[in-house]
């Protein structure tokens, strides 16, 4: 059985930083595209941050670029994701997702990732 969980998700003020993570079993982040997505209270889920595993390259929304930063530990079988800069607007569940066979240009799209978590909340007061 896949399984993704996320944890590290906390209440901070207003240009915080958190740096949630999403522990996965059976399968090997190191082999897999991983990505994150934040879904805000009444959105959809929207595109945060991804590492390609095809040409190991990091992709980010431009609304979290310069301020969000993903990461991989194999050994740990881990994804991170460091928040810095953290705003209201940022306020919403976030999501770990990972893919074997991901397309380049789906990356974005929440529907081309087959495993997910259940989400960890990040709150973020002004």
């Amino acid at each position: 059985q896949v399984q993704l969980t996320e944890s590290g998700g906390a209440s901070v003020q207003a240009g915080g930083s958190l740096r949630p993570s999403c522990l996965a079993s059976g399968l090997a982040v190191a082999r897999y595209s991983v990505a994150w997505f934040r879904r805000a209270p009444e959105n959809e889920r929207e595109f945060v941050a991804a590492y390609f595993r095809t040409c190991n390259n990091k992709y980010y929304a431009d609304t979290v670029k310069g301020r969000f930063t993903i990461s991989r530990d194999g050994p740990k079988n881990t994804v991170t994701l460091e928040m810095k800069g953290l705003k209201p607007e940022n306020t919403a569940i976030s999501y770990c997702a990972a893919d074997n066979s991901l397309i380049l240009s789906r990356l974005r799209s929440a529907n081309a990732y087959d495993y997910w978590g259940q989400g960890t909340q990040v709150t973020v007061s002004s």
